[in-house]
């Protein structure tokens, strides 16, 4: 992706997790032991009245808007994520991310990176479960520097 194809209002490619699956939720409460029981549970969502289904995680929910916004960006790509969580998504469900541009920017700094700043959300059958704001790089950095290196003369970083 080149910074001049990018403008304000271009909507991110959606992508879809078809399935959220109830294993993946449990292997995740057991990765960050969490216990709470709501991730894995049936029975006891069903005595807390939540249903017979289980939560997914947070964390999975954030990881499906990062993947879109990887895809459409690059996997380094990412700066700032900020989210909330409006309705729970739950085993079984299908969700889809989106993304729409709102500003481009010049970052300050020693990189100089173009950075989009975007609307992003997580739906589940038209409803928007999840909502915030990301910025994302545009254009990576040069991985040349400036500064001198030990063949110039200078202090710059030398091989081991």
């Amino acid at each position: 992706m080149t910074t001049a194809a990018v403008a304000v209002g271009e909507r991110i490619p959606a992508w879809t997790m078809e399935f959220v699956d109830p294993a993946r939720m449990k292997t995740m409460a057991a990765i960050l032991r969490d216990p709470y029981s709501v991730h894995w549970d049936r029975a006891g969502n069903e005595r807390l009245g939540i249903g017979p289904r289980v939560i997914n995680q947070g964390p999975l929910n954030v990881g499906y808007i990062a993947n879109m916004l990887i895809a459409w960006s690059g996997p380094t790509s990412i700066r700032r994520l900020v989210l909330a969580f409006a309705r729970p998504v739950l085993d079984g469900d299908s969700v889809t991310a989106g993304g729409v541009v709102t500003a481009i920017h010049r970052a300050d700094g020693i990189d100089g990176e173009t950075l989009a700043t975007c609307d992003v959300w997580l739906d589940r059958a038209g409803e928007r479960v999840v909502t915030g704001t990301a910025v994302v790089c545009l254009t990576m950095p040069s991985t040349t520097t400036d500064r001198p290196t030990p063949a110039d003369g200078g202090e710059g970083d030398s091989p081991a």
